[in-house]
C-alpha cells in the first residue's frame, strides 16, 4: 500500500474551518459531497482532507485515498484486505493527529470510521459520524463502540435519536440527503430522452452494486435474469448504469455470460437509469432507497460469499433486508437472498411488477409518504449540529 508522501501538510485559510472526512463508497461520497456543500455555504474557506470519490473532490476535498479503497463488503471479503485497509486507517490516523482539523467527520463506513473516531476522539479531536450504523438491524452490540468514538451522530432515519439516546449518544435527525436531490416527481420522459431510450418501450434499469463483490456475485445473476425477460417480453430496453472503475469488468461479465439485446452499458447516471425505468433489478444497498425516492417498483437480489452469509444471517434482527421494506415495515417489494436468488426468480418478480399497474401504483403512493418523511434540510441541521459539537 503507498503511503502519501510525507511533504507538508495543507491547512486551511486563518479563521476558517479545518475538517477531515472519510466516505468508503460511492454512496457515501455521495452523501458526504452534498455535506461538503454545507460547510462550504457556513465556512466558505473550509478545507477538507482524508478519503473521498468524486462528489467530494468536486467540492473542493483533498482526498489523500480514493474512496474505493474502502468498498468491500461481506466479512471473508474484508478479510481479504484487512491488511491494506488497517495500513490506511493507521497512516491517515497518525496524519490527523499531527494536523489536528478543527473537527472529523466520519461518513458511513462503519467498521472503518468508528475505530478511527475512537483514537481522534481520545486524542481531543471532535467527532461527527454521519448515517448511523444499522444497529436496529444488526450488530447492536456497536452501540457501545458508537458511544465510545462519537460526540454527535447525524441520523438519516427519524428513529434512530431516540434509539441512541438510550446509549447516552447526542444524535440529530437530519432527513436523508437523497430525498432533497430526487424531485418528488421524476420525469421519466426527459430521463428517457437523456439516455436514448425510447419512452414508448417499458425500461428495466439493472444495478448489480457498486463494490467489487457485488459486480461479481450479481451482475451474472442479472444479466441472465434479462435475457429470460426479454424472451418474454422482446420490446424490453435495459440500462445498467456502472461507476467507471468497475465498467470494463462489467461489460466483461455481460458479454461472457452471452449479454443481452438492447442492454445500454452508461457511464454512471444512476438516477437517469432510475427515473427512466418502469422496474428496476437492484442489489440491496443504499441503491434501493434512491430507487424508492423515485417511485420505482423494484426486486432486490443479494448474494455474497457463503461464509459471509452466513454470518451475516446470525446478526439479522428484522425480517427485512432492503432500505424501502425496514423503513415500511413490510415487504413492499420482494427480496430474492443468497440461494433464492436465482435468475428465474428475479425475471418472474420483474415481470410482475411490468403487468400489475395497480399495484405499482399503491407502491407509488407509499413511496411518495416516505419521501416526505425523509426530506428536510439535511445540509443545515447538519451544520448546526456541527456547530454545537465545535462550540463544546
Amino acid at each position: 500500500m503507498t503511503q502519501p508522501a510525507a511533504l507538508p501538510l495543507p491547512k486551511a485559510p486563518a479563521g476558517a474551518l479545518s475538517f477531515a472526512m472519510v466516505a468508503g463508497e460511492a454512496s457515501g461520497d455521495l452523501l458526504a459531497g452534498l455535506l461538503i456543500q454545507g460547510l462550504h455555504s457556513r465556512w466558505p474557506q473550509a478545507h477538507g482532507v482524508g478519503i473521498g470519490g468524486p462528489h467530494m473532490r468536486a467540492q473542493g476535498f483533498e482526498a489523500w485515498w480514493p474512496h474505493d479503497k474502502l468498498a468491500v463488503r461481506g466479512y471473508v471479503e474484508v478479510l481479504r484486505h484487512y491488511r491494506g485497509i488497517v495500513a490506511i486507517r493507521d497512516q491517515l490516523c497518525q496524519r490527523l493527529l499531527t494536523q489536528l482539523p478543527d473537527v472529523f467527520i466520519g461518513v458511513d463506513a462503519p467498521d472503518f470510521n468508528l475505530d478511527l473516531e475512537s483514537k481522534l476522539k481520545a486524542a481531543g479531536i471532535p467527532t461527527v459520524h454521519f448515517v448511523c450504523p444499522s444497529i436496529w438491524a444488526w450488530r447492536p452490540e456497536r452501540i457501545d463502540k458508537i458511544w465510545r468514538s462519537v460526540d454527535h451522530m447525524l441520523c438519516i432515519f427519524p428513529f434512530e435519536p431516540a434509539l441512541l439516546a438510550q446509549a447516552g449518544v447526542k444524535a440529530t435527525y437530519v432527513g436523508h440527503p437523497l430525498a432533497q436531490t430526487i424531485p418528488i416527481h421524476p420525469d421519466r420522459l426527459s430521463a428517457c430522452h437523456a439516455l436514448g431510450l425510447d419512452a414508448h418501450r417499458p425500461v428495466v434499469a439493472i444495478l448489480p452494486g457498486s463494490r467489487h463483490s457485488e459486480i461479481e456475485h450479481l451482475t451474472p445473476r442479472f444479466v441472465q435474469a434479462a435475457q429470460i425477460m426479454q424472451r418474454h417480453q422482446p420490446l424490453l430496453q435495459f440500462v445498467l448504469p456502472a461507476i467507471p472503475s468497475l465498467q470494463a469488468r462489467i461489460q466483461t461479465l455481460v458479454d461472457g455470460h452471452g449479454g443481452v439485446s438492447g442492454l445500454q452499458l452508461t457511464l454512471g447516471q444512476s438516477h437517469a437509469a432510475l427515473a427512466a425505468c418502469d422496474v428496476t433489478l437492484i442489489a440491496s444497498g443504499t441503491a434501493t432507497l434512491e430507487a424508492a425516492l423515485f417511485k420505482r417498483p423494484m426486486v432486490i437480489g443479494y448474494h455474497m460469499n457463503w461464509l459471509s452469509w452466513q454470518i451475516m444471517k446470525r446478526q439479522q434482527l428484522q425480517p427485512w433486508v432492503g432500505l424501502p421494506n425496514i423503513l415500511c415495515e413490510d415487504f413492499v417489494v420482494p427480496e430474492f437472498l443468497q440461494d433464492r436468488c436465482t435468475p428465474e426468480a428475479l425475471a418472474q418478480a420483474c415481470l410482475a411488477w411490468l403487468s400489475a399497474p395497480d399495484r405499482v401504483d399503491a407502491l407509488q403512493s407509499r413511496f411518495h409518504q416516505l419521501h416526505q418523511v425523509l426530506q428536510r434540510d439535511t445540509a443545515q441541521l447538519s451544520i448546526h449540529a456541527i456547530e454545537k459539537v465545535l462550540s463544546r
